[in-house]
């Protein structure tokens, strides 16, 4: 069909259908056993929702409502498949991925992070991703090492 017989916002309608990719990051997909059950759970929603969005009538509609969760199945269906599953840290006190670290800063504050994969990691939650730069100054550390960050101290407190 011609699109001279379609409607005429159906070419501008489509090109916004096509979402690029989501970033992938380039390092390793560790994860721990909530961050793999949480990406199979967003994985799983993406695709009820692009179920939901084909019963659509209206062509375009349904393009504009299934562009996200298209490329959010692309994104899940990628980390789900390269997640490398990481046993849980051993308790020698050392500072590993999924450790819970308890650390104090120069201006007193104390904080506590778990150290997880790219995709679970959220601070305001109490978790930070191994490639960040606190978690990188962390691994390896024990209770009571000092490690330089930022041209400031941390200590570590506990290590759990």
């Amino acid at each position: 069909m011609s699109v001279a017989f379609t409607k005429e916002d159906s070419a501008e309608t489509a090109a916004e259908t096509v979402l690029p990719d989501r970033v992938i990051s380039p390092h390793p997909n560790l994860v721990t056993e909530a961050g793999l059950k949480a990406l199979e759970l967003q994985l799983h929603a993406a695709r009820e929702a692009c179920e939901a969005a084909n019963t659509i009538e209206d062509v375009n509609e349904r393009r504009r409502l299934s562009a996200s969760p298209l490329r959010d199945i692309r994104y899940f269906a990628e980390r789900v498949r390269t997640a490398q599953l990481m046993p849980h840290p051993p308790v020698d006190g050392i500072v590993a991925f999924g450790s819970l670290v308890t650390f104090s800063r120069d201006d007193g504050r104390t904080q506590q992070f778990r150290i997880v994969g790219e995709d679970e990691a959220n601070p305001a939650a109490g978790s930070m991703s191994y490639v960040s730069p606190v978690a990188r100054a962390l691994m390896g550390k024990t209770a009571g090492d000092l490690v330089s960050l930022g041209g400031k101290e941390i200590e570590i407190v506990a290590v759990a």
